[in-house]
């Protein structure tokens, strides 16, 4: 491997970390946010100063706004693939199973991801990433097992999951048209920025309908969790996030989920007095040994 690749894949792995401790740390933060408004204005005020945050990015960069049409068609979907099912599914789930639920269900994207680049964008499956997947998901049926034990859902569990999993499917398909060729062609953060704005867009519009006129929370700590979810967990991320899905591939970028959940329990271990169990130890063992064995060696 040249220097010159040893230090994109240096900086590809300190990417990869730094979004899974960012998305970690965002479940204690969306806890309180649905809690206080409607899910769908919520999501709303999270990704509408998410977009201004990723149009003034753009301009700092100095990097043109301007898409060929196709490329502004992509963004469209991708908008409402991401910043709209997604995000509406995943925080109404939260209803129906705790957020650690919501957290370990998710890292499954790997499987929909790996799948849907295999079927669209013909990307290999080596050995190496079917064996290291199948031990991430012994871990992740284990970190299940554990958090419904520790806070079995109150009802309607089947919606939940559900929902959760019409989410993945959402997340997957956006993940996946941000690999193509088209999307490989753009600029990461404008494309990101116009499609935040499409997906913002489509959640007023779908929070009106289902919640009725806006509702925003004025409590400080509210306000603060938009701020951090949308400056912090969303355009500082997701440049990140969709540069490493162009780097490493759907499949492998979306071992960042499996990371997630950990660094989640890492947190409210130090946060929230969370006591590990056997069960969640070696859940967590299994979920990063599955993950260095898929990204390790060389690709």
């Amino acid at each position: 491997m040249s220097a010159g690749a040893e230090a994109r894949q240096t900086r590809s792995i300190a990417a990869f970390l730094l979004v899974a401790l960012i998305w970690g740390s965002t479940w204690l933060v969306i806890k309180d946010q649905i809690s206080a408004v409607p899910p769908g204005w919520t999501v709303t005020w999270r990704f509408a100063l998410a977009t201004l945050g990723m149009f003034a990015l753009a301009a700092v960069r100095r990097e043109s706004l301007r898409l060929e049409p196709a490329a502004l068609r992509l963004s469209v979907a991708i908008g409402l693939f991401q910043f709209f099912g997604n995000f509406q599914l995943v925080y109404r789930s939260e209803h129906y199973l705790t957020s650690g639920l919501v957290a370990v269900i998710f890292a499954l994207l790997l499987v929909p991801n790996a799948l849907l680049a295999r079927l669209f964008l013909r990307a290999p499956l080596s050995g190496r990433f079917l064996a290291g997947t199948g031990v991430a998901l012994a871990g992740i049926a284990l970190l299940l097992t554990h958090e419904y034990r520790a806070a079995p859902a109150a009802g309607g569990v089947l919606t939940g999951i559900a929902l959760v999993g019409c989410a993945l499917l959402c997340a997957s398909s956006a993940n996946v048209l941000q690999a193509t060729e088209l999307a490989r062609r753009q600029p990461v953060v404008p494309l990101i920025a116009w499609a935040m704005l499409w997906g913002t867009l489509a959640d007023a519009l779908f929070a009106w309908v289902t919640s009725g006129p806006p509702v925003l929370d004025p409590r400080p700590q509210y306000l603060w969790g938009i701020a951090y979810l949308a400056l912090i967990g969303s355009v500082v991320t997701f440049p990140l996030y969709f540069a490493l899905i162009r780097d490493w591939g759907p499949g492998r970028a979306a071992y960042n989920g499996v990371l997630v959940p950990v660094v989640a329990m890492a947190l409210s271990t130090a946060f929230e007095g969370y006591r590990w169990t056997a069960l969640a130890a070696a859940g967590s063992v299994l979920a990063l040994s599955g993950l260095l064995i898929a990204l390790g060696g060389r690709r």
